[in-house]
């Protein structure tokens, strides 16, 4: 026999949750920079994977899998789209060839570029909005959690 949760729970839940809020606020953001996005053709997904490959050497897999909270496989599926658009390549890393390095193009540095501004702005939008709280406070908030 199962007892009833009473509603005040759900109640609770709804306004105490930190995992609700913060699922809600990754969604509202990601939509948003979604759409600022669109125009370069890029999600934003898409954008931080391209920006965690600018770096002055291609990286491995493993260290933008950690970067990114992915997993090996995700991180794979995510690739494979950007690899189509020629944006970034995939080569054996010949240190390790058992190991792969992802290469930004010189299309994917392009593709950058031109969202490089879109995000600049969106971001100090959202930041504005914050009415008060600090945009570093949060971010350390966040990074405590993660």
């Amino acid at each position: 026999m199962s007892k009833k949760i009473p509603f005040a729970a759900t109640l609770e839940v709804r306004d105490a949750c930190l995992c609700l809020h913060v699922q809600r606020a990754a969604r509202a953001l990601g939509k948003r920079f979604d759409e600022a996005l669109r125009p370069v053709g890029l999600t934003n997904g898409q954008f931080s994977l391209l920006m965690s490959l600018n770096r002055p050497e291609p990286p491995p897999m493993a260290p933008v899998a950690r970067l990114l909270a992915m997993d090996r496989t995700t991180l794979t599926a995510a690739l494979k789209p950007l690899e189509r658009e020629g944006l970034v390549r995939v080569e054996v890393d010949p240190a390790d060839r058992r190991s792969r390095l992802l290469v930004l193009t010189d299309k994917g540095h392009a593709a950058l570029a031109r969202a490089l501004p879109i995000w600049r702005a969106t971001h100090r939008a959202i930041e504005s909005a914050l009415d008060g709280l600090s945009a570093d406070e949060l971010r350390a908030g966040l990074a405590a959690l993660s």
